[in-house]
């Protein structure tokens, strides 16, 4: 059962995928249609019109075998000799340098993001809990 839950969820994924591939060919903007997917699936996700758990596993399986997804770009790299220079030594430096800035901003914003859930949630707590002011009476 947990195996056919999967199927769907990544079904659902592939979905939002095809939308934005067919949204970039009807439009011909130049942005890619998998950015497109992921931009209408997040809307849809900050929006509810679709729950979490709806796409959740399937998209954990897909993360788990990410790396497996990089194997034919780095293959490819011997077909293109040029991209080992010093042209290619400058290209995996801005890659090395873009992932760290990546990473450095998501975290930021996850810290951002997570403080001030944590402020509204304590904000709710003082609200939802009595004062001690009305047991001094």
């Amino acid at each position: 059962m947990r195996v056919l839950r999967i199927m769907a969820q990544i079904a659902i994924l592939f979905v939002y995928y095809y939308i934005g591939t067919l949204i970039v060919d009807f439009t011909g903007i130049i942005i890619p249609g998998s950015i497109i997917g992921l931009v209408l699936l997040w809307l849809t996700l900050y929006f509810k019109l679709i729950k979490v758990e709806f796409i959740q596993d399937g998209a954990g399986f897909l993360l788990a075998f990410l790396t497996l997804f990089f194997i034919p770009s780095t293959v490819a790299v011997v077909n293109y000799p040029e991209l080992l220079s010093i042209a290619g030594a400058y290209l995996v430096i801005a890659v090395i340098v873009s992932t760290i800035c990546t990473i450095v901003i998501t975290g930021k914003v996850s810290q951002f993001i997570e403080k001030r859930e944590n402020q509204e949630k304590e904000a709710t707590d003082v609200v939802a809990t009595p004062s001690n002011a009305s047991h001094h009476r």
